[in-house]
């Protein structure tokens, strides 16, 4: 690809990912878009699973059974001359670590907020990992079908709350069974929640905010009402300020409902307008690469086991940050200096996938993993040597002892617990006496996905025995004295085999220091 057909083809990119509480209406909205890209014809929703309809996103077994969203998938299509990549991520708090991490593939992220509940926890916490970013952040106000809060106290919790400015690209008419529509500031119109027919959706407005045409909604009340909060908002509301969008500063707010596919459509426009296209990546060595840089170069930020069980296949996913990827090419892997040829690599919609040629920075590819890649690794085309920056790892606070219910199938077992812990939502430990197996994570859900994906995926039923809460400090090995280890600080090691204690409490790990004032011990490697 020419030099001028590249940053041509980099322009038209947008990478995203939703943010977003549990069943605040992100994987809804998520399926809506697709539903514009033309790739479904049409939306599973979370609460179809009497009808077996499940969301497109929600591909892995359990999420089905369950309703929820435990892994990040993703999904590709081209609309308005632009090529979408959405990156839907879980909303249950227990995965944050794999949204973290996708929060580092993406340039812009979509926060979903019930209008109903307003900001709650979760998406408080996912904020700030955007926020850190400096990327820009684009609020849609969801289930405005149902009765919700009002709209300037939602828009206030964001300065309030999240300290962001919020400025209304649109503004609701009423709420729940009232709702009559949606005042669209930008675009100059009206738009019907129950219009006619789709002709007469959008109704124009005048250089004055007023209707042109003759309508039945001039002697609405809520019509006056929304016309004096829209002229509130011009006087005392934020101003509209592109730069400030760019930087993070500023949150575009869009009002609709998910669920009933309104204010969707406006929402993508808009997003797809303002939402920049791939740029500049910071490299470990505090250089910069650009997105349009002729050499290829990109970075892993998740893996995922058996998205085809019958195959048992291993996909890297990598965020390509500079250049052209090209089917066949070879690539080195910063971490080894090995040399790979990328023979196989596919592009994503959820679990359905194609194989790709090429693929140019901002895009997302999955390639087949035998075992070369983990997460955070970066890959590289060229004589330059590129590395991209670490990917937050979360020390786990919960912990398993892990055994076979079937001593017979120790081969699966094992084959099980090394590929879904590369994953990196649990990490793996071994007893340093016993060599048995100790999972740790961040949540308790992401034990029973563990437990239920070894069954489903693995045909291994496997007996977990609670250790509760644990706090892990790594010890250097010529430090280490086996004969330190007691039922309050279980002696373990990791997969790089680094010893570290899962010490029961804060006190337990007081008395180790006073015992052992000269040892060291750290809280991450």
């Amino acid at each position: 690809m020419k030099q001028e057909q590249l940053q041509d083809a980099v322009q038209k990119r947008r990478t995203f990912a939703i943010i977003s509480h549990p069943d605040a209406g992100k994987t809804t909205i998520t399926e809506q878009m697709l539903l514009f890209g033309g790739v479904i014809r049409s939306a599973g929703t979370v609460k179809g699973k009497k009808t077996g309809n499940y969301a497109t996103s929600d591909w892995m077994e359990i999420e089905k059974k369950r309703g929820i969203s435990v892994t990040s998938s993703v999904m590709e299509f081209d609309y308005q001359d632009k090529h979408v990549n959405i990156l839907d991520t879980p909303g249950h708090e227990d995965f944050s670590e794999d949204t973290y991490r996708t929060l580092m593939a993406v340039d812009a992220a979509v926060m979903v907020i019930d209008s109903a509940k307003g900001i709650e926890a979760q998406t408080k916490k996912l904020f700030k990992v955007v926020k850190q970013r400096g990327i820009p952040i684009f609020t849609f106000m969801n289930k405005l079908d149902r009765d919700g809060r009002e709209p300037l106290d939602l828009i206030g919790e964001l300065e309030d709350l999240l300290d962001i400015e919020g400025v209304a690209m649109n503004w609701p008419m009423g709420s729940g069974k009232n709702l009559q529509g949606l005042y669209d500031l930008q675009n100059r119109r009206i738009e019907l929640y129950h219009p006619d027919d789709e002709q007469h959706r959008f109704l124009p407005l005048n250089d004055d905010g007023q209707l042109i045409d003759d309508h039945p909604l001039l002697q609405d009340s809520l019509y006056q009402q929304t016309l004096d909060e829209v002229g509130l908002l011009k006087e005392a509301g934020n101003t509209f300020d592109r730069q400030k969008i760019l930087q993070g500063e500023q949150t575009p707010v869009f009002f609709g409902s998910a669920l009933t596919n309104f204010g969707v459509q406006t929402f993508l426009d808009q997003f797809l307008e303002l939402a920049p296209a791939p740029s500049s990546h910071q490299l470990v060595d505090e250089t910069n690469i650009a997105a349009d840089d002729a050499e290829f170069s990109g970075f892993i930020f998740k893996i995922q086991a058996n998205m085809n069980p019958k195959h048992r296949d291993r996909i890297a996913f990598v965020r390509i940050g500079s250049g052209e990827f090209e089917k066949g090419m070879e690539v080195k892997l910063q971490r080894t200096q090995k040399e790979l040829r990328l023979n196989n690599a596919t592009e994503f919609m959820s679990d359905q996938r194609e194989q790709v040629k090429n693929a140019v920075a901002g895009d997302i590819v999955g390639l087949y993993d035998t075992g070369n890649f983990q997460i955070g690794d970066t890959i590289y085309a060229g004589k330059r040597e590129v590395q991209y920056p670490v990917l937050p790892q979360f020390t786990p606070e919960l912990f398993m002892e892990v055994i076979p219910k079937n001593v017979m199938k120790q081969k699966s077992f094992h084959k099980g617990m090394q590929q879904l812990v590369q994953e990196g939502a649990v990490q793996l430990y071994r007893n340093y006496q016993t060599g048995d197996y100790v999972l740790g994570a961040v949540g308790q859900l992401q034990f029973e996905v563990f437990k239920f994906r070894m069954q489903n995926e693995y045909n291994t039923e496997v007996v977990m025995k609670p250790m509760g809460e644990r706090i892990a400090r790594w010890i250097k090995p010529e430090q280490l004295d086996p004969a330190m280890s007691s039922s309050r600080n279980i002696l373990v090691k990791d997969l790089a085999e680094q010893p570290l204690f899962l010490f029961e409490n804060r006190f337990a790990e007081q008395w180790f220091e006073n015992k052992y004032p000269d040892v060291q011990l750290t809280a991450k490697l």
